[in-house]
């Protein structure tokens, strides 16, 4: 294959699945890791991707906000080892906080149904799972609701959460970096992350690995803020590495 074609490929992946990573992409067309480095360089000076740690990312992916329906199908069985992963961090009984996000959801629908919990959230399709469950005492933060997300932001909701504190708050990212920490597209939603973040005792952050070495427009907090990220066991081991470093315990599943 000569390098236009695998070019024309490398970008095609990047574009269908969000991201691509360095060794996979040298397995797939069968050549070294470094041609593949070449590569990524080549297409990072013509404005197509943008290097990330381990791969790429599709520069007319950044700053690009995919709703629900698009990202529930992306790494679902990820997710659902993240998800199934994150009940090892709920409290035998107390307040949690759910953000919005694919895999937040379905932690919720896992929730346990033999324990007491009071969940706290300002996503419509959390509250929707959580709302007939007799176990779950439930609190839904109002606010703007975002059409894309399905979560309320803006001032209200960052009102109403000032006056909880809970003792884990499991949060969702659209990026994850060592430098830069949670990123995400949306200056509102950031808001209410961190929101959520100053009123709980633990931060858990679930993730897939593509969100990793991914940086969005608008800033969370940094990673000393967060005291553990659940994530699959694509993520690359000296990435997990350097993360730990960074403060936060790092969990495989």
């Amino acid at each position: 294959m000569y390098a236009p074609e695998r070019h024309q490929q490398i970008l095609a992946t990047a574009r269908a699945d969000g991201r691509v990573d360095v060794n996979r992409l040298a397995e797939d067309l069968d050549v070294t890791p470094e041609t593949i480095r070449r590569d990524l360089t080549v297409l990072e000076r013509h404005g197509l991707l943008r290097r990330v740690h381990g791969g790429a990312i599709p520069v007319e992916r950044l700053g690009f906000e995919p709703g629900i329906a698009d990202r529930e199908a992306r790494f679902a069985g990820e997710k659902e080892r993240v998800a199934k992963a994150a009940l090892d961090e709920l409290p035998d009984g107390g307040a949690v906080i759910l953000d919005a996000g694919t895999t937040t959801v379905r932690l919720a629908e896992l929730l346990p149904s033999d324990r007491e919990l009071t969940v706290v959230t300002h996503a419509l399709p959390v509250a929707m799972v959580l709302a007939m469950r007799p176990n779950i005492t439930l609190h839904l933060v109002g606010g703007t609701v975002r059409g894309r997300t399905l979560a309320a932001v803006g001032s209200w909701a960052e009102r109403e959460l000032a006056d909880i504190h809970a003792d884990v708050a499991f949060l969702g990212t659209n990026g994850l970096s060592v430098e830069h920490g949670l990123t995400t597209p949306d200056l509102a939603e950031a808001a209410v992350k961190r929101a959520l973040v100053a009123n709980a005792r633990r931060t858990v952050v679930l993730t897939d690995h593509s969100k990793i070495g991914r940086v969005e427009f608008a800033h969370v907090v940094p990673l000393s803020q967060v005291d553990t990220i659940i994530t699959d066991s694509g993520v690359e081991p000296e990435l997990v590495d350097e993360l730990e470093a960074a403060g936060p315990r790092v969990v495989t599943a």
